[in-house]
Parts: C-alpha cells; structure tokens; sequence
C-alpha cells in the first residue's frame, strides 16, 4: 500500500524555517582616464577639475555611494545593516550598487523569517532588475518552501516562483563573469543559484505531484550542491515512493539522514520503510 507522502512530508517541512544564503555577484566598477590639459591657467584647472568629476559621478557614481555601500557591506548588526541598505536604496536608487543591496537585503529579510518585507523587497528588485539570478533564485525558492495548500493562491504562487526558477536558470545560463570575480567564485555562484532553483522547482512539481518531473530536478539540485539540502533528498525519497521505486526512495532517505538537522530522524523511519517495501517486491 502506497503511503501518502504529500502528508508525510508536509509533516516535516512544518519543522523547518528555510534560510538559504546566495552569495551577491561582484558588479563592476568601469575606471576612467582623464587626459592632462598641460595648462596651466587656474580657472582653466578649475573648469577641467569639475569635469572630472562631473565624468566620475556619471560614470563611477557620487564618490558618496562607496562610502555608504562600504559601511552597509560591513555591517554586522542585522538590523542597522537593513536600516543602512534601505537608505542606500532609497538614496541611490540608479547607482549600480542598488542592485546587490537589494540581494543583501533579501537574504536578510529571509533569515528574519520576515516574509512581508522580504516579498516586498524582491518583488522592488525583480521589477528592477528582472534577470538577476540571486533574487529570483532566492524568491522561488522561499515561495516555495512557504506554501501552505489552504492558500487561496498557492496554486497562483506556485507559478510565479515557477516561473522565477526558470528564469534564474535562463539568466545563470548565460551569465558572463563579473569583472573582478574569478572562475572558481563564478563557477560557486552558479552551482548555488543552481542548486537553489532545480531544488525549488522540484518541489514545485512535487507539490503537484508530478513525480518523474520532480526526479530530473531533484537529481540536478543534489548533482550541483556541494553541500545538499536535506530537503531536496526527503522529497526525492517521496517522489520515488510514488514511483514504486522503494530501493531508490531507500537511498534517497538514506541521504537525507546523513544529514544533521530536523529532517534526520524522520527521513531514517522513511530509509528503513522503503528498504522493507524494496525487499518485499522481490
């Protein structure tokens, strides 16, 4: 008898608080080259003095910004550092280092369990920078994994942060290296962005119960993490179970369990049932 995994698990997932941490991507910083006039008139130095800088600002960004980035990056305190990166948004909403706030801060938000204002922060930076991998990874991934059937548009929210994951994956697809990130930083960037999102939409799909669909996923977010959520191995194992492929939902569990945290002792009940059931079939 097939047991009801949706329900089983659903059990486990009321135990866990997702906390993910995506690494924001370096964004370059173009240097700029002022010719000498090799005059020496002072208002002439002085009017070629204010170009300068009228070039920097346009180009670099009020010399201002760096300094507040600079104090919002080493913040340590949670909740100055979320104070510091509203006013750097609210300040400099065109410099280009917005963008990476607005990841800083969502990851934040998200490690407060603070769903309103993480929504309204992703839902602000997606809308302005609809390709960046880190927001919609890391906002498909905590729709998902916030779901809660009696929703009225959990199905609806079900395929917005589809519909993010896919994105990511299209927008890490064709990701160019950042200047100043080397091969190994972007190489870990996206095997996290990856994990993050194959692991979100197999969750999706688990949740709609197609079962093979969430296999491929699964199978890609486990390959590209180097570390594994427990997660994605408990659903894994539940999607092999509706399968009837009990060995393979055994090594699944298995894995999970392996795993320290809230989801061990349970997907091990799961690990030594399918090993019982595999046995049986033969």
């Amino acid at each position: 008898m097939r047991f009801q995994w949706a329900i089983r698990i659903g059990m486990l997932f009321a135990a866990v608080t997702p906390f993910v941490f995506v690494p924001a991507v370096a964004r370059a910083q173009a240097g700029v080259s002022v010719p000498s006039t090799g005059l020496n008139n002072s208002s002439t130095q002085t009017q070629a003095t204010r170009q300068m800088e009228e070039v920097q600002q346009q180009q670099l960004g009020d010399p201002k910004t760096a300094s507040a980035y600079d104090s919002f990056v080493k913040q340590k305190n949670p909740d100055k550092k979320i104070k510091q990166g509203k006013d750097f948004i609210n300040r400099y909403p065109s410099d280009y280092r917005t963008q990476g706030v607005y990841e800083q801060l969502a990851q934040l938000y998200n490690s407060q369990h603070d769903m309103a204002d993480f929504y309204s922060c992703t839902d602000r930076g997606i809308t302005l920078y609809p390709n960046d991998a880190t927001l919609l990874s890391l906002a498909g991934f905590v729709i998902t994994h916030e779901y809660k059937p009696a929703d009225a548009d959990g199905a609806k929210n079900l395929e917005k942060a589809e519909m993010y994951e896919n994105r990511a994956l299209n927008s890490i697809g064709t990701m160019k290296a950042p200047e100043g990130m080397s091969d190994e930083q972007v190489a870990a960037y996206k095997k996290q962005v990856l994990g993050l999102a194959h692991g979100a939409l197999g969750l999706i799909y688990f949740r709609q119960s197609k079962f093979q669909e969430s296999v491929t996923e699964m199978l890609e977010a486990t390959q590209a993490e180097a570390s594994p959520d427990a997660t994605d191995y408990l659903v894994l194992g539940a999607d092999y179970q509706n399968l009837d492929r009990f060995k393979d939902a055994a090594d699944a569990f298995n894995h999970c369990a392996q795993i320290d945290g809230p989801l061990q002792s349970g997907c091990k009940e799961y690990a030594d049932s399918s090993t019982k059931q595999a046995a049986a079939g033969k």
